[in-house]
């Protein structure tokens, strides 16, 4: 029984690890995207023509914003309708006094 739950946490060790080391590769990946991407923007800026190549990142990298902004409303509505219906919201509202604050 000790046997399994020592080796079980050594893979549990290992998968953290693994995960640790990929979300690292994905950080340095977004930062030489995001470098690519400023370099793009401050040659269009300066009135550089830009290759076919960079006009397609600069449309995806609109494409990606756009995408995140949805992601990011979907989250926020999952989140609200979930603390909706966890019931520890109260249906009484606060009644406020004249000065402000809440009785």
């Amino acid at each position: 029984g000790n046997q399994n739950q020592i080796g079980n946490g050594n893979l549990v060790a290992v998968r953290a690890e693994g995960n640790l080391a990929r979300h690292n590769e994905n950080q340095i990946r977004d930062a030489a995207y995001l470098q690519t991407q400023l370099l793009i923007a401050q040659k269009e800026e300066a009135g550089i023509q830009l290759q076919a190549e960079e006009y397609d990142l600069m449309a995806a990298a609109a494409d990606l914003d756009e995408i995140e902004k949805v992601n990011a409303n979907c989250i926020l509505m999952a989140n609200l309708q979930q603390a909706s219906s966890s019931g520890t919201q109260t249906d009484k509202a606060p009644v406020y006094d004249f000065d402000g604050s809440v009785e």
